[in-house]
């Protein structure tokens, strides 16, 4: 089913998985290929889908799914056997991975556990991200629609991404936005997703705000005197938090 030129092609892209295995994961150093072959299951993933997408591109049916959904039970990283994925992706501990039908991922690629590559509506076409080379991709993060990740971008964990990334940003949040470009912090009123709405404290503080106008209104009927600034309550938005790299696995 598979010629020789193909199992060929598939044994090189296999020796890149590895190889980026062993570059990117501190527990693969010093552990020989073979280790890494048979107990990785990123690896396994990575070979079981490169098997399946040729098949799939030869429109061969059934078994590109067939190999999909045994690779999901074994690894728990599903991945759709059109995806197309470059050389040396290195899926990190992987448990929970999904890759959409239409996603693209070129080369150099990192994720980490729980990374989702999603697609919104019942649309059909391209409906899955474009993920481009050098990203890195951190633990719990979606990224969904036909959005494209520039190069070298770095997605922070539980990141909700549903725009385009610039390259060489990095992007946090829910939803996502850019906190360096190029190695910059950016500038404008939503640099910091301390600017962002904060729906919760909006509402607390509306609620906060009608009961001191109730407790006003009650007080005037009565003929009371109510203390409105020790009444009022103060609602505080959420702060900023600095740290490392928010990528991790």
């Amino acid at each position: 089913m598979l010629g020789l030129g193909t199992m060929a092609r598939i044994a090189q892209e296999v020796r890149r998985d590895l190889a980026a295995a062993h570059d990117r994961d501190p527990a693969a150093r010093g552990v020989s290929s073979l280790e890494v072959l048979a107990a990785w299951p990123g690896v396994h993933a990575l070979l079981a889908h490169r098997v399946a997408h040729t098949l799939h591109s030869a429109e061969v049916p059934l078994a590109p799914r067939a190999i999909a959904l045994l690779t999901r039970a074994l690894t728990g990283i599903e991945i759709h056997p059109a995806a197309k994925v470059g050389d040396g992706l290195f899926i990190d501990h992987g448990m929970g991975v999904v890759i959409g039908e239409t996603a693209e991922i070129g080369a150099n690629v990192t994720l980490y556990q729980g990374v989702t590559l999603g697609g919104t509506g019942f649309a059909s076409g391209k409906r899955h991200p474009t993920v481009q080379d050098n990203v890195t991709i951190g633990s719990g993060a979606k990224l969904l629609g036909p959005i494209t990740i520039g190069h070298g971008a770095k997605i922070g964990a539980n990141t909700v991404v549903i725009t385009d990334v610039p390259p060489n940003s990095t992007v946090v949040g829910n939803p996502g936005h850019p906190v360096r470009v190029d190695g910059r912090r950016p500038e404008g009123p939503d640099a910091d997703w301390i600017h962002l709405p904060d729906p919760t404290a909006d509402a607390l503080r509306g609620l906060a705000n009608r009961i001191g106008a109730l407790e006003r209104s009650v007080a005037d009927l009565g003929g009371l005197e109510v203390d409105v600034e020790a009444a009022a309550a103060e609602v505080r938005g959420l702060r900023s938090v600095r740290g490392p790299n928010p990528a991790g696995g």
